[in-house]
C-alpha cells in the first residue's frame, strides 16, 4: 500500500466517513471542540492566514434562531445535532498576519490592504480550513454534517456582521439511528488526475 496512515485511520476519516443526517443525544464537549481544532491548526494556507471563524451555537435560544434561516430539508436535524457550529471567513484576517507570518510581516499590507482582495481570499482559505475540521471532527470519533443550505444573509445578519461571511453550517455529534443516506458515487482516478 502507497499510504503510510494506518488503514483503519484511513476508514475512519474518508472511506467509511459519512455525512450524519441523525445524531444521539450525547453531548459534544468543549474539550472535544478544542482538541479537533488544536489537530487542524496546522493545515496549510495562503501566506498562513487564519480566516475560519467558528461559532458553536449551544443555548437553546440561539439554535432556535439559526433553525429558523436553515432550508427546509435541513430545519429538523439542525434542532436535534448535539452542537451546531457556523463556519464563517473573517474579511479582516489580514490583521493577524504580522504574527502569523513573523518573517514576512509586510504581507498585510503588501497583499491584503484591499477590502476587495480579502474579500477573494478569506473564503477560499477559510474553505480549506472547514475542510481540515471536518476530517478533525472525524478524527474525534464524531460524525459531521455541513451544509449550506440556509438563507446565508439572514444567518450573517442574525449571527455575524459585515466582516464575517458564511461558509457553512455543520452539525456534529455521534451518529445516530439510520443516520447515513447510501453512500454516492465518486469519480475514479482516470476521471480526474491529468499528467501533463
Amino acid at each position: 500500500m502507497s499510504l503510510v496512515l494506518d488503514p483503519a485511520a484511513q476508514d475512519l476519516l474518508f472511506r467509511e466517513a459519512r455525512t450524519a443526517n441523525t445524531f444521539t443525544d450525547e453531548p459534544v464537549t468543549d474539550e472535544q471542540v478544542q482538541a479537533i481544532y488544536d489537530l487542524v491548526k496546522y493545515g496549510p494556507t495562503a501566506f498562513n492566514q487564519t480566516p475560519l471563524r467558528i461559532t458553536l451555537v449551544r443555548s437553546p435560544e440561539a439554535r432556535e434562531r439559526l433553525v429558523a434561516h436553515m432550508a427546509e430539508g435541513n430545519q429538523a436535524k439542525t434542532k436535534a445535532a448535539p452542537l451546531v457550529a457556523i463556519l464563517s471567513a473573517d474579511n479582516e484576517f489580514h490583521e493577524e498576519l504580522p504574527a502569523l507570518l513573523p518573517h514576512f510581516p509586510q504581507a498585510k499590507d503588501m497583499f491584503f490592504a484591499e477590502r476587495p482582495v480579502r474579500e477573494q481570499s478569506a473564503p477560499l482559505n477559510a474553505a480549506l480550513q472547514a475542510a481540515y475540521f471536518i476530517v478533525g471532527v472525524r478524527a474525534a470519533g464524531l460524525a459531521a454534517g455541513p451544509m449550506t443550505g440556509m438563507d446565508f444573509a439572514g444567518l450573517q445578519k442574525e449571527f455575524l456582521d459585515d466582516d464575517h461571511t458564511p461558509l457553512m453550517v455543520v452539525n456534529i455529534g455521534k451518529p445516530g439511528e439510520d443516520a447515513w443516506f447510501p453512500r454516492s458515487p465518486r469519480l475514479a482516478f482516470d476521471e480526474v488526475i491529468t499528467t501533463v
